[in-house]
């Protein structure tokens, strides 16, 4: 300690003084992730009516959402990656409450620049399966697509996890899977099935990965400038080209006899338009609720074909990302972008895709910002001069 007291401050030849860090080094850890291929109902709309509106979903609603003789609804037979305890899989990894806005997506698999990141995974569904991930290193066994790559025997057996099967994917966090010199402090990627990637994807087996720069890691992986952060997937949900299409029919409709799988009527009935699985707002506003002035981070996917190009706007507060200050970023299938906010606009804002059909067709919902100490409402110049007076942020 008398060493350190004796350099510190070190002063420079110009007379500027260096200050020697206190920041502890990141030590690099292997984290493991206990994920399962779970088959699953899932409900776009689980409240029941139209949350942007607060009334019954109408004529142009009821064409996602009403359930009929030759109808499915808004219920749907899904595979979703769930997160569980331990290599039993007996028990479900509970989601927190910074977790719940994830919706259908998978669960957030975490890495720190310097990391090793095993998915023990477990296929629980009647198909085979398997985890394909996005921007970090790993070999030809942790690959999880099947395609005439030049391999072989076990090196296949990542391809597509058999009904039952458990598999280990192994992947290593090099430099280049973090952060870039335009970059904050941590980055996206995505895993998602990739064993026949247009059902799977369809299906719901996606999810959300970040890496981190080691310099600015917790213990728990998440960036240390963050004070909250966000995942939304943009995706039209092509519920027809979904591996339960049949099984849908069969258990929803009212009249499975009657549906015709070719009718456009009923073709366009499911494409749900959704953010992270809810349609008209029916992703819960306690999930997407924040305070003014904390660093909150927005990681932004989109997934699946040629009529998903969205353009995700906040109502209320800007953002920054690639580099820029905007309310409205740019998403196609299979791209991501980190929009960081620091919100300062107190009120109940919408957050959509604004591309015309889409909000029509319901991609839409809402995110809160409170005040600082919690509270709802922000206060008027008046009530600032002493005034009781105070006004409600509108939609």
């Amino acid at each position: 300690m008398g060493i350190l007291a004796a350099l510190a401050p070190l002063f420079l030849a110009s007379g500027a003084t260096a200050k020697v860090s206190t920041a502890p080094t990141y030590v690099p850890q292997t984290r493991t992730y206990y994920i399962a291929a779970d088959e699953v109902e899932w409900n776009y709309t689980p409240t029941g009516k139209n949350q942007i509106t607060g009334e019954p979903f109408d004529e142009d609603a009821s064409v996602f959402t009403k359930q009929g003789p030759n109808r499915i609804g808004s219920t749907y037979i899904k595979s979703l990656y769930r997160a569980y305890t331990d290599a039993t899989f007996k028990t479900l990894k509970q989601r927190t409450p910074a977790e719940e806005h994830l919706g259908f997506q998978g669960p957030v698999i975490r890495g720190v620049v310097g990391d090793t990141i095993k998915v023990v995974f477990k296929n629980n569904l009647d198909r085979p399966a398997s985890v394909h991930v996005h921007g970090v290193f790993y070999d030809k066994s942790s690959e999880g697509a099947p395609y005439a790559d030049g391999t072989s025997g076990a090196a296949k057996n990542d391809d597509g996890v058999a009904p039952g099967a458990t598999y280990t994917y192994s992947y290593e966090v090099p430099e280049r899977a973090g952060p870039g010199p335009m970059d904050g402090s941590s980055v996206m990627w995505m895993y998602h099935s990739h064993t026949d990637e247009v059902a799977d994807d369809y299906s719901g087996l996606v999810g959300p990965m970040v890496i981190t720069r080691a310099s600015n890691a917790r213990a728990d992986g998440t960036p240390n400038d963050v004070d909250r952060e966000f995942f939304l997937q943009f995706k039209v949900s092509d519920e027809n080209a979904s591996p339960y299409l049949q099984r849908n029919i069969d258990k929803f409709a009212g009249k499975p006899s009657t549906v015709k799988v070719d009718d456009e009527e009923f073709h366009e009935s499911n494409l749900m338009h959704s953010i992270n699985g809810y349609v008209y707002g029916n992703e819960p506003l306690e999930a997407l609720t924040m305070k003014k002035g904390e660093h909150v981070r927005w990681y932004l996917m989109g997934m699946g074909t040629e009529v998903d190009l969205h353009t995700p706007h906040w109502h209320g507060n800007t953002v920054t990302a690639l580099g820029m200050r905007t309310d409205v970023v740019n998403l196609l299938p299979a791209s991501m972008v980190v929009a960081d906010m620091v919100p300062d606009d107190v009120g109940t804002w919408l957050f959509h895709c604004h591309v015309n059909d889409h909000i029509s067709a319901g991609m839409i919902t809402r995110y809160r910002v409170l005040n600082a100490d919690g509270t709802e409402g922000a206060v008027t110049e008046s009530a600032a001069t002493g005034s009781a007076a105070t006004h409600t942020a509108g939609h």
